[in-house]
């Protein structure tokens, strides 16, 4: 599988990075799996976090078989100093490892969340700490919420060393601030920040719970995916060509192996192509910018 240098990291990262919230639906036996055909196929980034039920736990036991395969991020939803720490060390715990290659901000929505992360009691302080130790590798912020706000966040970190935000041709197609996400692209390019792009495969969002309850939905994902291997190949081929580093596969294990496919196959795509799936696509609603709590 390609790979690419992940910002100034001095890492480079697989063109998919393998999103293990999958791992929290499945069974230890089958997460085991899950994580070994990952690996086959070339993937090297994984993700995980503390709100994702027990992947952490999950992901373990095949993380410290393969730890030195594997460049790990994990992130936090604290944005104080001391709740930090708190879950810096109880995600250590849980994954059964002594360092985290990145740690990374969760979730930003708010303007008052960025201020207090860089106050002097925020988050950001319990990182910095953790780099200098030896616990964390590298500082990351993950949002899909207001691409402003993102933009903020790269001008007031200056160790900011990746960004998590959300990608795909709907919100290209939208062509406004509310969703220019593709100038955080380019922003954190100039400033030699890796860039891992989510919700790449996004359809829409789901109907109401009136109309289909959330047990009811096929898949886990809070969004409505595609779920054909033409339309995820096609997806993957749009995120990844538009400059990321690598694109995040959804939170679905049954969608997983589709997209290790496509990122398998994948060999570009050009401007025609992207601008005609742009077009196709630009009138459907997006998911994101959306204040969610997970």
């Amino acid at each position: 599988m390609e790979t690419r240098p992940l910002g100034d990291t001095g890492h480079d990262s697989s063109v998919m990075t393998f999103g293990a919230i999958a791992l929290s639906l499945l069974e230890q036996e089958g997460a085991n799996q899950m994580v070994e055909l990952v690996l086959d196929h070339g993937v090297n980034h994984f993700d995980v976090a503390p709100a994702y039920g027990d992947a952490e736990l999950k992901l373990g036991p095949k993380l410290r078989q393969h730890r030195e395969d594997i460049f790990l991020g994990c992130k936090t939803q604290e944005r104080g100093y001391e709740g930090a720490k708190r879950k810096l060390d109880r995600s250590l715990d849980r994954l059964g490892v002594d360092h985290i290659d990145l740690y990374q901000v969760h979730g930003l929505e708010y303007d008052s969340e960025l201020d207090e992360i860089t106050g002097e009691d925020g988050a950001l302080r319990a990182f910095r700490e953790a780099k200098e130790t030896g616990k964390i590798g590298h500082i990351g912020l993950t949002s899909h919420g207001n691409p402003g706000l993102i933009r903020d966040a790269i001008d007031r970190i200056d160790d900011l060393e990746t960004l998590m935000f959300p990608l795909n041709p709907v919100v290209v197609g939208k062509d406004d601030a509310e969703h220019d996400y593709a100038g955080v692209l380019q922003a954190a390019e100039e400033a030699g920040i890796g860039t891992l792009g989510i919700k790449a495969f996004a359809k829409g969002r789901w109907p109401s719970t009136d109309d289909l309850p959330e047990t009811d939905r096929p898949y886990a994902n809070w969004y409505e995916p595609v779920d054909s291997p033409e339309e995820i190949a096609e997806r993957f081929d749009f995120a990844a060509s538009r400059g990321l580093t690598s694109v995040v596969s959804p939170g679905d294990p049954k969608l997983v192996a589709m997209v290790l496919q496509a990122a398998s196959q994948y060999d570009g795509m050009d401007e025609a192509a992207q601008r005609s799936l742009v077009e196709r696509l630009r009138h459907d609603e997006s998911p994101v910018p959306e204040q969610l709590h997970h």
